[in-house]
Formats: structure tokens, sequence, C-alpha cells
């Protein structure tokens, strides 16, 4: 397995950011590959700024080079210069640690993230010199694995990727490697065999063991084609994250990348229940690692890479419990941690405190970002974002107390049974939020990003058919207008890019063919706006056949079969459904760590064990029963009083 690093160097003085290719991080490895070891290439599908930063490749990383018995580097996609320049050179994807070809490594291995990068993901398949569709490999092209959120409808790639992950890939990957080396030790027969026998490894699903039947438009049954082959793959759950306290070695970039920070995990999952958070779905049950545990990853990240920024993720982070003696004593850790900047960035409006603002701001005020999602009460309890307008102004509030000049909210429009009333909420909130700024600071301004709902998989919100283009532009349009001459600036996502992703996020096996189209029509980093261009999308949808709408922006029945029901996040399908009967009748279910169990299914012997129930809700929060949403929600005076005063002046 030669370095192709000779061949690749001339090419680099011709591309706009040659650090992107040439690896040697700080934390990297350069592993030395032994014939009776399973290699894996770990393939992000979009540039190396975006996906350099992700957790999931990076723990994956290190856990297989710990191993005796695998290897395993990286590689990106390589931006369009580069690309073109390997393709003119008749060079492959390669790795960015040893610049080896794609095809010397047994594993190709695709995080997916975003729906909109499953045309890199083919793309990046055609230049690594594998065939594109998976039945047209041999035993001696690598095997193509993916993993990540996107995997829980992994149907519009089913085509191409020969296995999926479901969920937690800590403990799968090892046991996926135990099956590729006695493989590669049978002599690498038949492929068929192989997946066979990964497709009986919980969590790990195969398409080519399935057949699909349709009846015209509808499907109608997924089917296993052998009997130890599962009806229903369920998703791995890593119990105890205690046990896994990785990345140890962050990778430090050689250029500015997205997240240029230490990251450290705070916990999995989230019991919240807003109903159109797939993540918050799909993770379920929260499992926190323990709080001394955090504050040696960060000291000891901190030390190895240089940085001196922290972010401490979760879905919501400052849900952890004792995040302000977390937060306090890392901040005050001037052994350790002096002269750091920290952040949280998944911040709860209704978590928030004056305690925390005053910690994170001591060495350096980090970014505030806060997402109500909905612009009125009503909204909010359809989608179960259960925060007050009180909760986002007694937070706002804090920041700007504490010497913060500029937040961002975060809002979506074209959710279920949201009216023009709801849209408009979205700007009475944003100026809202200036003028309590403003009674701190002359200077104090908001940003409002609006991006337009799609419904994902495995969500109560999964039956319902979104918004087309033409309606979130409306929305968008009338938010903007309603904004001008405001201190709130309006940034949004493209309303056709998010039609995109629904295709891509909703279909069945035949939307395969579609990304596939557009992926030949040139149809590449399509996350990127200057890339993206919805035409190729309708077009091959009209090349196949197949009705965009009907994809898209058409409500399910309760007793459809959906593409991605075969799949299981743990979540009864019942309790999905009902779940969005609650939110058409706009009541929503206060945090089930503070209530009697909803049995939405995840929740099983083995998870049990480890989920966090805190003994009571945190301050300030708009906890309860489902009876008492509407009381016992405590505001200062002093704040109530200001809140009564820019309200009663609109």
């Amino acid at each position: 397995m030669p370095s192709l690093w000779p061949r690749i160097e001339p090419l680099l003085a011709r591309v706009e950011k040659p650090a992107r290719y040439i690896g040697m991080e700080r934390g990297s490895l350069q592993p030395v590959h032994r014939h009776d070891q399973v290699s894996w290439l770990l393939v992000y599908p979009d540039t190396y700024e975006i996906g350099l930063p992700n957790q999931g490749l990076q723990i994956l990383y290190e856990l297989l080079n710990e191993r005796a018995d695998a290897t395993a580097e990286r590689s990106y996609a390589p931006w369009n210069d580069l690309e073109s320049e390997l393709r003119a050179a008749g060079l492959p994807l390669f790795s960015v640690d040893t610049h080896r070809a794609a095809t010397d490594f047994d594993v190709l291995a695709f995080n997916l993230s975003a729906e909109l990068v499953y045309t890199n993901l083919l793309n990046c398949l055609d230049l690594a010199a594998v065939p594109v569709r998976s039945e047209r490999r041999r035993p001696e092209h690598p095997l193509v694995i993916a993993g990540g959120h996107c995997t829980y409808n992994p149907e519009p790639l089913a085509d191409f990727v020969d296995a999926f992950v479901l969920g937690d890939g800590e403990e799968v990957v090892g046991e996926i490697t135990e099956v590729l080396g006695a493989w590669k030790r049978s002599g690498r027969t038949a492929r068929d065999g192989v997946l066979r026998e990964l497709a009986t490894i919980p969590g790990v699903y195969v398409p080519a063991m399935y057949d699909v039947e349709y009846d015209g438009q509808a499907l109608v049954a997924v089917t296993p084609r052998f009997p130890d082959v599962p009806e229903h793959v369920e998703k791995r759950t890593i119990a105890d994250l205690a046990e896994w306290p990785y990345p140890r070695n962050q990778l430090v970039p050689l250029v500015e990348v997205v997240h240029d920070r230490l990251n450290v995990e705070l916990f999995r999952g989230c019991t919240r229940g807003c109903r159109f958070c797939q993540a918050g779905m799909i993770t379920r049950p929260v499992r926190e690692r323990p709080a001394e545990q955090v504050r040696t990853m960060v000291r000891e990240g901190l030390r190895r890479t240089g940085y001196d920024e922290v972010a401490l993720t979760s879905l919501s982070s400052a849900d952890f419990s004792g995040i302000d003696g977390v937060v306090g004593d890392l901040v005050n850790d001037q052994d350790g941690c002096g002269n750091v900047g920290l952040s949280l960035p998944s911040l709860r409006v209704d978590a928030f405190t004056v305690d925390i603002a005053s910690e994170i701001q001591k060495v350096r005020r980090t970014g505030l970002t806060f997402a109500p999602e909905a612009g009125t009460w009503r909204m909010r309890q359809v989608i179960n974002k259960l925060i007050r307008e009180e909760d986002l102004y007694r937070a706002v509030d804090g920041a700007y107390s504490q010497g913060w000049r500029r937040v961002k909210l975060y809002f979506l429009v074209g959710l279920p049974t949201e009216v023009d009333e709801d849209t408009l909420g979205i700007a009475h909130l944003a100026r809202n939020v200036v003028e309590i700024g403003r009674a701190h600071t002359k200077q104090a301004s908001c940003t409002v990003s609006v991006g337009g709902f799609v419904p994902k998989p495995h969500t109560p919100f999964q039956w319902f058919g979104q918004n087309g283009v033409a309606e979130l532009g409306r929305k968008i349009s009338l938010l903007r207008d309603d904004l001008k001459g405001s201190r709130a600036q309006v940034r949004w996502h493209d309303p056709a890019a998010s039609f995109a992703e629904g295709i891509a996020s909703r279909g069945d096996r035949r939307i395969g063919a579609v990304i596939e189209r557009v992926w030949r029509a040139g149809g590449t980093f399509q996350e990127w706006s200057e890339h993206f261009d919805l035409s190729r999308w309708l077009d091959a949808m009209a090349a196949e056949g197949l009705d965009p709408d009907w994809y898209v922006t058409r409500h399910r029945h309760e007793d459809e079969l959906l593409p991605w029901d075969h799949i299981s996040a743990g979540l009864h399908r019942d309790f999905l459904w009902h779940d969005w009967q609650e939110a058409l009748r706009a009541h929503g279910l206060p945090d089930c760590r503070w209530t009697p169990c909803y049995d939405c299914g995840v929740c099983t012997d083995y998870a049990l064990e480890h989920v966090v129930a805190s003994p009571v809700p945190p301050a300030g929060g708009s906890q309860g029963t489902g009876q008492d949403l509407d009381t016992g929600h405590v505001v200062p005076v002093e704040l109530r009083a200001r809140v009564r005063e820019v309200t009663s002046a609109r």
C-alpha cells in the first residue's frame, strides 16, 4: 500500500486550501498497516472544515487504532478544485493520514450528519474507483458502511451502502471488525456471505438482505430475505458513558474549521420531548458523563491541544446535573483552565441562569444562542418546546446584564398548525429582546435565524407534510417585512434547500435513483448555497416518474407503512402517533424526568441502570404536569415589570 503523496503534493499548489489535504494535525496518527488487520477509512462527505470537528468520527478513529486487529485513517470530500486535479491525474480519493488510496482499505465508513451530503457520498465512491451501486461490487472492493443520525432512514441510500450502523458506534465497530477479520482470513469469499453475517449483528442494517414491495406509489412491505435476519433492526445504545471518555486526543486542525475549540461531551440523549427534534428522539435515554470526568477531560484536553476555548456539548447543556458547579469549577480553575473561554452551545432558555452567565463571561464572552423555535406560546405547545416568553426575557436579561451586546435567536417556520400570527410572533419576541437589552446597553441587538421545518423520521411529526417552497418563502418575507427598521437582523435558510432535504430524508429506496441522477448532473456539495440547485432534484424526480409533493408535502395517515418503519430508534410507534395527536391539540407534555413515565419505549433494562433522574426540575423552567403548565411560574418582580412595560408599549 504505497503512499500517493509524491503524486498528490504537486497538485496542491493549484488548489485553494492545500492544508485541507496534508494531515499531520496535532492528535493525528500514522498507523502502520498489516495484512492481518482490518483497515478502516473514515470518510466525512463534506469539506475538511466541516468534517474534522465531528466527534463521532474522532471517537471511532481513536477506538479503532487502539485495537490490535484494526487500523483507521481519515478522509474528507475534496473540494471541486482538487477533485478536478485528481481526476485529470488519474488519482483516487485518499486518506489524509498516510495518503493511501481508498481502495487499499477494507472498509469505507461514512458519517452521515445531513441528508444533502448524499450526493457527496456517491462522488467519493466514484472518485475512490469503487462501484457506486453495491450490487456491482466484487469481493476485492472495500465494504461501504455508514453511520450517523441520517441512517435512521437508510432507504434512499440502500442501493449504494452495504451496511448501516444505527445508534452509538463505540461497541459495534469492534464487532464489525471481528466479522471482517474472519472474512479476510477466509480469503474474502463472496460478499453475500459476509453481508448476511453483518446483518445478524445488533444495530447493523444490510439493505441487500431485505426485499421491498410497492403497490403503485405506496410502499407495502420490507421483508427479510432469510430467517436469521431481523425483521426490525434495533439501534445500539451505550449505557454507561463513563466507560467511553473519548476522544482522549482531539484533533487540532491546520486551518480554521467550524467549532474550532476543545469539545467535551456532557451527556447523550434528551427527555425534553421537542416533537420536531429528531436528535432528541433517537438518542434517548439521557446518559450523563460523571462531572469529575468532564473536569478531567477539559483539563487534559486543554493541555494537549493548546486551545483557549472549550465547549461543553450535548443537546441541552444547561440540563446537565450540577452544571453551575462544573462551569464555576472550570472557569475558576487557574491551574488547568485559567484564561480559557467556556461556551455552552446548546442552551435551553428555561435552564439558563444569571449564575451561569456571570461565570462564563469572566474570561471571554463567547456567543449566546437561544432557540425558542416558535413565536407564540400556542405554537410552542404544539412542538412541545415549553418555553414561556418570560423564560426568554429572563435569559436575555441575564445575558445583557452580564455584558453581552448581541444574542442570536433560532426559530423554525412551517411547523404543524402554524398560522401567520405565529410567524409574526417571532418578530414580537425579537423586538422585545432588543428592548430588554437596551435597558443595559445602547448597542443591544439580536440576530433572528430562521429555518424551514423538515419533519424527520422517528419523531411525532413524521406524519406531517411540510410546507412547500412558495409557502416557506412567503412566511420568511412576512417576517422580514415586519422587522424592517428594527435592531433585529433576520437570516434564513433557503426554502428550496429545505424542500430537497425533505425528498432525501423522507424517501424510500426509489429516491436512490434520484440522488444518483442529481450527482451525475453535477450536484455535489448540495449543502453549500453556491452549489445547490433545486431544478436538479425536480428534474431527477420527473425522470424517475416520482411526484415530489407525494414525498414531501403530503400528510401521512396512521396505518401507512413508512420507509423507515423496519428501523427502530427504541420508540414505540403508537407513542409517536399519540404525541402527534397531542400536538394537533396544542397540548404540551413536560419532561418525563419530572413526571410519570410516558412509556415511549427507550428505557429498557439495558439503559435504565444509567438513566439520570434528577429529583427536582431545574429552577425557572416551565415544568410541572400537563395540567399546570399555565401556572406556578416564578419571574422576578423587577423583570416582570420591565417585560410588562416593553410589551404594553407595543
